[in-house]
């Protein structure tokens, strides 16, 4: 199951807002296949893991325990049902990781496997697999985005200097490593200011992967058309309070008169498909969000070396211990992160 849920992650960023999923077919204790699903609308893990078994281990399959993840679906999407194929197949035995909480498949799978006779076994590293897909089940359950909060700031406590004065903060290899998790989110979220001060492209240029959804919180139009969020890299939201339109890639979202702003920011991502959020500044947006609870993992880039002593304070986290922590030269990265138990 570990080397299932290593697998499942080597589809980060390329499977929303399918999830991550890993197979492996074991026979007397040797893996005989295995597989991850690679690429939103293709093959299943199932399908990869049972297509890459070899021609001389083909009379195998019907004697070996097929491991996966998340619980193999039932029902016809872009792809035909993977327990299907498992019956096909005439495996006998399936371990499952957790069971997944899509409602044309939760329990739906397992109980369909149980009545054709193959014996099942559920919830093996239940935790590990529930984790690997929180942005997934948090869509399903919560019906809305995962959310991540980023932020960098100074050892002093600031994000930027006077008058919101663009300051570099954090080092050229943590900024790889943003780019990195921009890549592995559905969208990206900034306000106004940020984007009139920094004028930010939100790509993963240094990175590879493909850009998220940008979203700009810009409520009375404000933004130059110049400004690079602007610029066709990437399809971006623009949510105000004057019109709805679609020109190319860039989409104006209106928000109803009484609306709430953040509720109708996650609303309309959730009725768009959008599973994960990475919201990245300024300190308005970013502690908007935490003041209403609405946050599910939160990372803290600190450069131990810089001060700025006046300027833009950075956000403040409530009531929460850091889960883990890692240094990049003078640049500490501290995790945030609620728990999950209740998605399933």
């Amino acid at each position: 199951m570990r080397r299932c849920i290593q697998l499942a992650k080597l589809g980060a960023g390329n499977v929303a807002p399918n999830p991550m999923v890993g197979a492996v077919l074991v026979n007397n204790d040797r893996i005989i296949g295995e597989g991850y699903h690679e690429k939103y609308g293709k093959a299943h893990a199932e399908v990869n893991c049972i297509n890459n078994v070899s021609d001389n281990d083909q009379h195998l399959i019907s004697k070996s325990i097929l491991y996966v993840s998340l619980e193999p679906c039932s029902h016809f999407g872009k792809t035909p049902p993977c327990v299907d194929l498992i019956l096909h197949n005439r495996i006998p035995h399936v371990v499952i990781g957790c069971t997944d909480s899509f409602e044309k498949v939760n329990g739906a799978g397992i109980q369909k496997l149980q009545y054709a006779g193959v014996e099942v076994e559920t919830d093996i590293l239940k935790d590990e697999c529930i984790d690997l897909n929180k942005r997934f089940f948090t869509f399903h359950v919560k019906k809305r985005p995962f959310i991540i909060l980023k932020w960098a700031q100074s050892n002093d406590g600031f994000i930027a200097g006077e008058m919101g004065v663009p300051t570099k903060i954090s080092n050229d290899y943590t900024n790889k490593l943003t780019h990195k998790w921009r890549a592995q989110e559905a969208s990206i979220l900034v306000g106004t200011k940020t984007v009139v001060n920094d004028d930010p492209t939100l790509t993963t240029r240094n990175w590879f992967g493909k850009n998220p959804v940008r979203v700009v919180i810009d409520v009375d139009l404000k933004i130059e058309p110049s400004a690079n969020i602007y610029n066709n890299e990437s399809p971006t939201i623009i949510v105000n309070t004057e019109k709805n339109d679609k020109l190319n890639n860039i989409t104006f979202y209106k928000l109803g008169k009484n609306e709430n702003m953040i509720e109708g920011i996650l609303t309309f991502l959730y009725k768009n498909n959008i599973t994960s959020i990475i919201i990245e500044g300024g300190t308005k947006t970013i502690q908007s969000f935490i003041d209403v609870g609405l946050w599910d993992e939160a990372r803290l880039i600190t450069n131990t070396l810089l001060n700025i002593h006046n300027g833009i304070k950075a956000p403040v986290l409530i009531n929460t211990l850091p889960k883990d922590l890692i240094d990049i030269f003078a640049d500490r990265i501290i995790f945030f992160t609620k728990q999950y138990n209740e998605l399933l």
